[in-house]
């Protein structure tokens, strides 16, 4: 039935697989979220707006030596399927099943025990200095979504970032989704800039 996504056991698999094959692999995936999260419970939509994006990530960089910190870790089901737990996925959200969030004991994909907003890029600051500290060269990247960036903790670590000049890389999810409406400057400034670019 899912002729593709049964066959990824690792983000290297993707790498062997052609554009066409990814597209096809891109319906396969929403198909089985779609009917495996129906019956466990869990977050959908977020899961399904993020499948060619995290597609993308595994092709473009090496994980587990490069790192993913996924804000909000609820975004992080199609990258789970990717990295070998398909079959645990019956599992999802029950008692001693598969976690609805990163968990580090779950794969050595997972590198942050993200539980909810804004903290993806502090964390990604400080995995990215203790690189450096020893001289590695991995990437460091928080995936972030438009709502957990108008969290506070989101503007300090940026503001650090800023300063501390260390190489990290910051992909934003703006899908305009959250729990409830997005409000505060940033989301005004987000909304006029996917505005301009409609009339551009």
């Amino acid at each position: 039935m899912f002729k593709y996504l049964g066959e990824i056991s690792d983000p290297k698999d993707l790498k062997k697989l052609s554009s066409e094959e990814l597209t096809v692999l891109a319906y396969e995936i929403r198909n089985f979220l779609i009917q495996s999260v129906s019956k466990t419970g869990g977050h959908l939509a977020s899961n399904l707006g993020v499948v060619e994006l995290t597609i993308a990530l595994h092709i473009v960089f090496n994980s587990p030596n490069d790192k993913f910190i996924w804000d909000v870790g609820h975004q992080a089901y199609v990258h789970k399927l990717l990295t070998g737990r398909m079959s645990e996925f019956d599992t999802l959200r029950q008692y001693k099943g598969l976690s609805g969030f990163p968990k580090r004991h779950e794969s050595v994909h997972d590198h942050f025990d993200t539980g909810h907003s804004s903290t993806s890029i502090s964390a990604a600051i400080g995995m990215a200095i203790a690189r450096d500290l020893k001289g590695e060269k991995h990437d460091v990247i928080s995936i972030i979504g438009d709502g957990a960036l108008t969290g506070g903790m989101a503007f300090e670590a940026i503001n650090y970032l800023g300063h501390s000049k260390h190489n990290v890389k910051i992909i934003l999810n703006d899908n305009e989704m959250s729990i409830s409406q997005n409000v505060g400057g940033m989301s005004i400034a987000l909304n006029g800039l996917r505005r301009s670019e409609e009339h551009t």
